[in-house]
C-alpha cells in the first residue's frame, strides 16, 4: 500500500490574509491530514488482519493434523494392542487411556478456572480513588 500524497497546501498571501482566512486554511489543512492519517491507519490495520487471517488458518491446519496424528497413533496402538489380544480388547484399552486423560485434563482445567476473578479489582479500586478524587479534588 502506498501512503496518498498531500498536495503542497494552498497559500494565502500573507499580507492581505486576514485571521480567519489563515485559521480557516489551517482548518482545513489539518482536516486532510487527519482523514489521511486515517486512511493509512485503515490500510495498515486491513494488512495486518490478512497476515493474522493466514496466520489462523495455518493454526487451524496446524491444529487439524494434530488431531489426525493422535487419531492414527490411537488407531496403531489398537492393532498394536491387537496382535497380543482380540481387537475389542485392545481399543477398550485405548479408549479407556483417552478417558483417563480427558478427565485429568477436565480436573485440571476446571481447578484453574475456579481461581479467576473475572472481577477486575485493580480497576475497580483505581475508579473509586477516581470517583473520590472528583468528589474532593482539594484533598
Amino acid at each position: 500500500m502506498s501512503v496518498p500524497e498531500m498536495p503542497p497546501p494552498s497559500r494565502v498571501d500573507g499580507d492581505d490574509a486576514s485571521l480567519g482566512d489563515l485559521v480557516s486554511e489551517l482548518t482545513g489543512d489539518l482536516s486532510k491530514l487527519m482523514r489521511q492519517e486515517l486512511e493509512l491507519a485503515k490500510a495498515e490495520i486491513r494488512q495486518e488482519a490478512a497476515k493474522a487471517g493466514k496466520a489462523g488458518g495455518m493454526l487451524a491446519a496446524a491444529g487439524f493434523a494434530g488431531y489426525m496424528t493422535t487419531v492414527l497413533i490411537s488407531l496403531a496402538l489398537v492393532f498394536a494392542l491387537g496382535a497380543v489380544m482380540p481387537l475389542g480388547w485392545a481399543a477398550l484399552i485405548v479408549a479407556a487411556l483417552w478417558g483417563i486423560a480427558g478427565a485429568v485434563l477436565y480436573s485440571t482445567g476446571r481447578a484453574k478456572l475456579r481461581t479467576v476473578n473475572p472481577k477486575p479489582e485493580r480497576t475497580v479500586e483505581t475508579l473509586k480513588e477516581d470517583a473520590e478524587w472528583a468528589k474532593h479534588p482539594t484533598r
